[in-house]
């Protein structure tokens, strides 16, 4: 996904986000972007979850269809 983002540029996204939100409110974003992670990724496990659970319905559905 970042593959072609390299050391210096990640310096700069940092530096310019230390300029605008100071280094009192940079643990209060870290802590926020690390829930929001969390919490997209166990909604995305959820749909996933979902999404297995109906495919194993309709396979067993299928294959307690009758041949012919």
């Amino acid at each position: 996904m970042f593959g072609n983002i390299g050391g210096s540029e990640i310096f700069l996204i940092l530096l310019v986000i230390l300029i605008f939100f100071g280094a009192k409110k940079l643990p209060e974003l870290a802590k926020g972007l690390g829930q929001g992670i969390r919490e997209f990724r166990k909604a995305a496990k959820d749909v996933q979850d979902e999404v297995d659970k109906e495919v194993k319905k309709l396979d067993e559905k299928n294959d307690n269809k009758p041949i012919g």
